[in-house]
């Protein structure tokens, strides 16, 4: 699903051939719908009977093939290829979040105003289900790793969306970091995960925080948000987190199967960066995220986390 953001200002044409592998992929990413899912889900979707579970899927797939095919004809209808990273082409990327979210069972709630003020937008990090999420709630482009270029559908959704693509280790971070830049100084709100991998949604792992030098040179604020799952009994949800071993397919089932969740979205006080150098900003910015995460938790969990305030190293 991760689905916009940020991209190497290449141009990005879907021609014939393209887009016949575009709806090959489609096709078989809406086959993907099967049970696996934890403790009291497992055991609420295994009573559905044979026909119960082929309708369920049916009326899914059939709206996400809807929807991704309608993500795709706005790409092309209105050119989003040609100027991936034009500010005004995030209506079309949060229309097409709120969609998503619709597909896949996620109420998407806000807590806070959604700033308009230029900014580098961080947020933690739980699942690809936080891209339409967050998405749905603010007007963004996002960074992502690598690996999700190669995603069967999803990677060239993103990569038509504006997304652009970093490889861990590899140096690109430097180059990304002067590209962000430039966008900022352009006024273009850029979103990234400073965690750099995802979570359980109990607590924000370890900041890091090369990227935010962007913010710094660029002279624009940080801007804050925090997220979390939730259950219909008003706990974490467990089924949401894209963790451990489980594979893209194998989660894209449990997430069809799963009971309606509430996304909530927490937005912090914007952070200015005057005077801050990247180390002091990235302590800034863990502290903060451990406190707005424990601060959301506090509000809409009825059982709180207790370790929601401390991060994992």
């Amino acid at each position: 699903m991760l689905i916009f953001g940020f991209y190497n200002q290449c141009t990005c044409r879907l021609n014939s051939i393209e887009w016949s592998k575009v709806y090959q992929q489609t096709f078989i990413v809406s086959l993907v719908s099967n049970k696996f899912m934890k403790e009291n889900a497992a055991a609420q979707t295994s009573s559905l009977n044979p026909i119960s579970k082929l309708f369920l899927y049916g009326r899914k797939l059939s709206a996400g093939f809807g929807v991704v095919s309608e993500g795709f004809y706005l790409v092309a209808r209105h050119g989003l290829y040609k100027d991936p990273n034009n500010a005004n082409n995030t209506r079309y990327v949060q229309y097409f979040c709120r969609q998503l979210c619709k597909v896949f069972n996620i109420d998407v709630e806000v807590h806070g105003t959604i700033p308009r003020e230029p900014a580098l937008w961080v947020s933690n990090h739980i699942s690809w289900l936080d891209i339409a999420v967050l998405g749905s709630g603010a007007r963004v482009f996002f960074l992502a790793k690598a690996e999700i270029e190669k995603w069967p559908v999803f990677g060239k959704l993103a990569k038509a969306g504006g997304t652009l693509f970093i490889k861990r280790g590899s140096g690109d971070s430097i180059k990304i970091r002067e590209q962000i830049t430039a966008f900022l100084k352009q006024d273009i709100p850029v979103l990234f995960f400073p965690e750099a991998t995802t979570s359980d949604g109990t607590r924000i792992k370890k900041v890091h925080g090369r990227i935010l030098g962007a913010a710094i040179e660029a002279q624009r604020p940080v801007q804050i948000c925090v997220i979390c799952y939730v259950n219909q009994h008003g706990e974490l949800d467990m089924i949401a987190p894209f963790i451990g071993d489980v594979t893209f397919i194998d989660h894209i089932k449990n997430v069809l199967e799963m009971p309606k969740v509430t996304a909530h979205l927490l937005t912090l006080p914007t952070l200015h960066t005057e005077g801050h150098t990247v180390d002091s900003l990235t302590a800034l910015v863990q502290r903060e995220m451990n406190a707005g995460l424990a601060q959301l938790h506090q509000r809409v969990l009825h059982t709180v986390q207790p370790s929601s305030s401390s991060a994992l190293v």
